[in-house]
């Protein structure tokens, strides 16, 4: 059976009211998605959904930690993660489908069940940050200080940037600088 098969909601024999869904949320499902920029994390989410006659209002609430890789010292570390997100899915819309939206989507009459598992994905996936780092880097138990020394070892100081001798035809464009 398919990991990914506990992440569908049958929505056809669901009664007119509010529904609560809790998902774990582990390495397995990140395991179950080939190109996922989180490989590993503990996540719990909890969907809330809101049925009416011509639609559903999915309120999803992911929290927990994912596992990255710091832009710094290239370890793993957690990443604390809350996620809030809201959804709203209309029943029995044209056969294109033409209005699904990030906020709307729109499901066919041949449909029965609501697949949340890449709705979650793409949340968490959406919520990892541009650049990875840890809270303070060289100084948490993730941290490569390794490879922190190296790269301080390794880097430019500014002040002897300065103190090094300027090209003079370089020196005109610094005062327009100024």
């Amino acid at each position: 059976m398919n990991y990914l098969q506990h992440y569908h909601i049958p929505y056809t024999g669901l009664k007119l009211d509010r529904h609560v869904f809790e998902y774990e949320i582990d390495k397995r499902f990140f395991d179950e998605f080939e190109y996922s920029i989180a490989k590993d994390g503990k996540l719990k989410a909890i969907i809330t959904l809101d049925k009416q006659e011509t639609m559903m209002i999915a309120t999803f609430d992911i929290s927990g930690f994912i596992n990255l890789d710091c832009d710094v010292c290239l370890s793993s570390f957690p990443a604390e993660t809350k996620i809030n997100e809201r959804l709203i899915i209309k029943f029995f819309g044209n056969e294109d489908l033409s209005e699904n939206t990030e906020e709307i989507l729109v499901l066919s009459k041949k449909d029965h069940e609501l697949d949340v598992a890449p709705l979650i994905y793409e949340y968490i996936n959406l919520a990892v940050p541009f650049n990875n780092r840890c809270k303070d880097p060289g100084n948490t138990p993730s941290c490569d200080l390794e490879m922190i020394n190296k790269i301080k070892d390794l880097s430019i100081d500014s002040k002897e940037s300065e103190s090094k001798s300027i090209d003079p035809r370089w020196e005109v464009l610094n005062k327009i600088k100024k």
